[in-house]
């Protein structure tokens, strides 16, 4: 066994368009990590279709999730899997392909250096593809609103590619997490940024989905909107 494990972590709901070719290209890139998928009960059958075309690779394990759905959720019991399971190093990314499996070696590559690795959209050489002015516009919003008030020194706190050491991963979980949804995002990364853990950004080219919905409703909305707040309060 080698002494550093990653695990990349995919959370999925009503995404059997996108995940065989996703897992399929994850082990192609980076054949030496293993990828846990962590199913939110979908209704399109996700996870039996992932488990008929990966079950017998013993790099691949499934989530089945029954209890109340949310982003956050999914990866707090995520986290929670890859610490119980030894591993060195936890990737996540979303399973539409918005995040190019290619990136995740120069994520991993930084966490050399970091404890906290942020695949980036605004930083030096990140991009945006297929996505409307309206849309750039409330990520560019959302990233400068979360910056004002949580005063997290991070160009794109909103992303959800990231890698994480075992430490960071310990050092999150220390206290309850507060949100289920995309508002996760903030939280954990503002919990390193207040523990003083060393977070890095790695620039990533994004893509808008091609296959599938977005989950994003306004109750993810609302409460993003609040975490920042929660946070500035909850932590002092």
């Amino acid at each position: 066994m080698n002494k550093e494990r990653t695990l990349v972590i995919v959370p999925t709901y009503n995404e059997r368009e996108n995940v065989p070719k996703l897992i399929q290209q994850i082990f192609s890139i980076v054949p030496e990590v293993d990828v846990l998928l962590i199913d939110d009960n979908s209704p399109d059958a996700t996870a039996n279709c992932a488990e008929e075309l990966f079950g017998s690779d013993p790099r691949f394990s499934i989530m089945r999730r029954v209890g109340p759905r949310g982003l956050g959720r999914s990866y707090a019991e995520g986290y929670l899997y890859a610490l119980n399971r030894g591993y060195t190093l936890m990737v996540q990314m979303d399973a539409d392909f918005s995040h190019d499996p290619k990136s995740i070696p120069d994520l991993i590559k930084a966490s050399d250096t970091a404890e906290v690795v942020v695949g980036s959209r605004y930083c030096t050489g990140g991009r945006v593809r297929n996505w409307p002015r309206r849309r750039r516009f409330l990520s560019r919003f959302a990233n400068y609103y979360v910056a004002l008030i949580t005063g997290l020194k991070v160009q794109d706190a909103t992303s959800g590619f990231r890698c994480f050491s075992r430490s960071a991963l310990e050092t999150i979980l220390d206290q309850p997490v507060l949100s289920e949804g995309y508002a996760f995002q903030v939280e954990t990364l503002y919990r390193a940024y207040k523990a003083e853990l060393s977070i890095v950004e790695v620039p990533i080219t994004f893509a808008d989905r091609q296959r599938g919905k977005s989950k994003i409703s306004r109750r993810v909305i609302f409460e993003s909107m609040l975490m920042p707040w929660r946070l500035r309060f909850h932590h002092g």
